[in-house]
């Protein structure tokens, strides 16, 4: 795992990131096997993302791609690699306010994710932060995909 970009302690150090750019993160390797991993876990075995052959005859996509809610469970291991909150009890996946899905990412792909501390919020006994997540795709054009992820902080 990359190291993370920021190591913060406290909500004053937090509260100074709003705004900016935490970072990028490593690249994820997505290949055929991850793929059909991710098909088994979560029973979607759409023939687009688990028949290299029928995909490469019918696809518009020329191959196999990545379920977008692949790309999508890969966003809390994407904030890993650039912010620790380091005084922080408990760090939770909160949801998502928007999401979208611009271009595939084709089987034997590499993926990163640049994140942007949107907002900061006091909610209940804890902060939540609001993420503005954009996935791309090595040698794309186009994000992969496109998020507000949320995540609360627990001190």
């Amino acid at each position: 795992m990359a190291s993370a970009l920021h190591e913060v302690t406290g909500l004053d150090a937090l509260r100074g990131l709003v705004g900016t750019e935490l970072g990028r993160s490593r690249w994820f390797e997505i290949g055929q096997d991850r793929i059909a991993t991710f098909a088994d876990a979560t029973d979607d075995h759409q023939w687009i993302h688990i028949d290299p052959e029928r995909a490469a005859r019918e696809s518009p996509f020329g191959g196999t791609v990545a379920h977008g809610f692949l790309t999508l469970s890969l966003l809390p291991s994407m904030l890993a690699d650039v912010l620790v909150m380091v005084d922080a009890k408990l760090v939770v996946n909160y949801g998502l306010n928007k999401v979208r899905f611009p271009a595939p990412v084709p089987a034997g792909s590499r993926v990163r994710a640049a994140i942007v501390l949107a907002a900061l919020e006091d909610e209940d006994g804890s902060s939540q932060l609001t993420l503005d997540v954009t996935v791309e795709r090595e040698g794309g054009t186009k994000p992969v995909c496109v998020a507000e992820f949320l995540v609360r902080r627990y001190a």
